[in-house]
């Protein structure tokens, strides 16, 4: 539960307003002074700061500057009464999300809050991710050194400096999100959101709402306003993944947008501006959908305005070894086990593998060798690649001559090698609850896992 920090010195309004923050799902913590409050703010962990101005002891400034120096990212929301607006621009100058004046409507309130605490999330999504490639290179940049990446990295630093849209062209896996970022971080735009949404994994009757929000009561289940994606990423960067899954009829909404930097909420009666940059992706053949009418010719010329195709990892195999080492080193930091290299023998597999699901697959791959391997060294068993449910490795492996019900014995070892596969990665390793996940008795899996190879 996120816990809000109300300073408020009235009685009756400090009531008021907790009542409201915990009836919407939230913790509220009341700090009846200014002084009050930034002792909190040094004793606990508070997601969003929501002060009044005018405080006893200490204002609400200094409660913003205390919440800032704590954690910078903490978003405060000020309150002030309708005379003190110069205050309200001072707080704003200060680094607060927003501020309300007094009297105000409760439902905006809340609209506010959620705004802010979503914004909160994806800013320090964005910065954790920053971290994460700075770490590893020093600066927020894409893994690899193939020519094919180097030209994609290349155009993806020229056009970072502007606004232009930018259209995302790849196979499955091959890290359109990641390039989007790393086009978001290397613009100025980088400071803002990066708001991500898969346009294929939403139903078509939530897309809109999740694209532009909607107002209270403009359809059932809408109890409350919502704000959505296009706002949230107001100054930032919009990421529409699998743009050529979406309905004819909201393609055209979207080209509104893009054309015209505003957006109407579902059921809402005014528009409301935004600066947004659209970044698109899609790992379908765009033209031909244009062709085949499903998808609109003055929206594709929109996006198409600086395509970048990524190649697939098959094409790029020289960037193989330091993806290897990158997930490898992730994975077993999260895993929380020691470090481990990679075998002669398993390299020269994880080069010659044609890796139909990219480097997403490559990233699977890795993840689970971790946690098959005991020791410090990955070995080929470890990958399992000739494991894999595709026709070129489950056909591949089956002997020419033999009985032909033998076909059967071996596709059933492969199916249930994938699954016990899958359900030690989903348990991170543990026995015990994938045979609950598997329903075989302990005994059972561990047997089969041995049967099979999957463990050396």
């Amino acid at each position: 539960m996120q816990t809000i920090l109300l300073v408020e010195d009235k009685d009756s309004m400090a009531q008021m307003l907790k009542e409201t923050i915990e009836s919407s799902g939230y913790g509220a913590v009341v700090a009846r002074d200014g002084m009050e409050g930034i002792r909190i703010l040094k004793e606990r962990h508070i997601d969003l700061v929501l002060s009044d101005l005018k405080l006893p002891k200490k204002d609400g400034i200094e409660v913003l500057k205390a919440a800032k120096a704590e954690n910078q990212l903490t978003p405060v929301i000020v309150m002030t009464a309708f005379g003190t607006i110069e205050n309200a621009v001072a707080a704003m100058k200060e680094g607060a999300f927003d501020f309300i004046t007094k009297p105000f409507d409760t439902d905006h309130l809340l609209l506010l809050i959620a705004r802010a605490l979503e914004t909160q999330r994806l800013l320090t999504e964005n910065i954790l991710l920053k971290d994460e490639l700075t770490a590893k290179f020093g600066a927020p940049k894409i893994i690899g050194k193939s020519s094919g990446i180097m030209e994609v990295a290349q155009k993806i630093r020229k056009v970072a400096q502007g606004k232009t849209t930018v259209l995302l062209l790849g196979e499955s896996g091959t890290g359109k999100e990641l390039f989007a970022r790393a086009l978001h971080n290397l613009s100025p735009r980088g400071q803002y959101p990066f708001v991500p949404i898969n346009c294929a994994a939403i139903p078509k009757e939530l897309l809109e709402s999740e694209l532009f929000g909607h107002e209270k009561g403009s359809f059932t289940g809408a109890e409350t306003k919502k704000i959505g994606k296009f706002e949230l990423a107001d100054k930032g960067t919009v990421f529409l993944d699998e743009i050529a899954d979406m309905e004819l009829s909201l393609q055209t909404k979207l080209l509104r947008v893009i054309q015209e930097g505003e957006i109407e909420r579902v059921g809402g009666v005014k528009t409301v501006s935004i600066d947004v940059r659209v970044v698109a992706a899609t790992n379908k053949n765009i033209e031909q959908a244009v062709e085949d009418g499903t998808f609109r010719e003055d929206l594709f010329y929109r996006l198409n305005v600086f395509p970048v195709v990524i190649p697939p990892l098959r094409e790029r195999t020289d960037d193989i070894p330091l993806l290897s080492e990158y997930f490898i080193k992730k994975y077993c930091a999260e895993l929380k086990t020691s470090s481990k290299k990679i075998s002669k023998e398993a390299s020269e597999m994880l080069m010659g593998y044609p890796w139909k699901g990219n480097v997403r697959e490559l990233e699977n791959c890795l993840e689970r060798a971790i946690i098959l391997c005991d020791g410090d060294t990955i070995l080929p068993e470890h990958l399992a690649l000739n494991q894999k449910l595709s026709p070129e490795y489950s056909l591949k492996d089956l002997p020419a001559e033999g009985p032909l019900e033998d076909t059967a014995k071996e596709a059933t070892r492969i199916a249930e090698t994938q699954r016990i596969v899958r359900a030690l990665r989903e348990t991170k390793g543990n026995k015990s609850r994938a045979s609950e996940l598997l329903h075989v008795s302990y005994k059972t899996l561990l047997t089969k896992i041995k049967d099979y190879g999957i463990e050396s």
